[in-house]
């Protein structure tokens, strides 16, 4: 079995509102607007198309689990899903995580086990600090 690690920093902003029903988001913007319902954090370090070409070879899998560690403030939260073959990694501003199986150029993960609504609000609120560290973790094992 092999297991690959990507690391991500990202920073949080005031218009976090983390209500998506079925994805969420980190984004290479340095803002976000309250409609960005979905997106958690701004400024990360990657998109899409910047994961290792080795992550993306073994998250274009359908045998692929991945897993994100977010961490901010100390606070960790998970998310699990899925790779898929239809993965295109090819967005240069976004990672999207779905809990549904349809891909697009952003999405890094399907049939996760959380979208933005899912994350404590506890969390969310450490999110809304532009002061904030996101350190996202993304573990891939196929």
């Amino acid at each position: 079995m092999a297991r690959l690690t990507e690391k991500i920093e990202a920073r949080g902003h005031p218009n976090v509102r983390a209500n998506h029903k079925t994805t969420f988001e980190f984004t290479k913007d340095d803002f976000v607007t309250v409609k960005g319902d979905c997106i958690l954090a701004v400024k990360a370090s990657k998109a899409a198309a910047d994961l290792s070409l080795s992550f993306k070879r073994l998250a274009s899998s359908e045998l692929a689990r991945i897993v994100f560690i977010i961490e901010v403030d100390g606070i960790i939260e998970l998310a699990v899903g899925r790779g898929s073959r239809s993965l295109t990694f090819t967005d240069e501003t976004a990672i999207v995580a779905r809990k549904s199986n349809y891909v697009c150029p952003k999405t890094v993960m399907i049939n996760s086990d959380k979208a933005a609504k899912d994350f404590t609000r506890v969390f969310i609120e450490h999110l809304r600090n532009p002061d904030a560290k996101v350190n996202i973790t993304m573990i891939i094992e196929s």
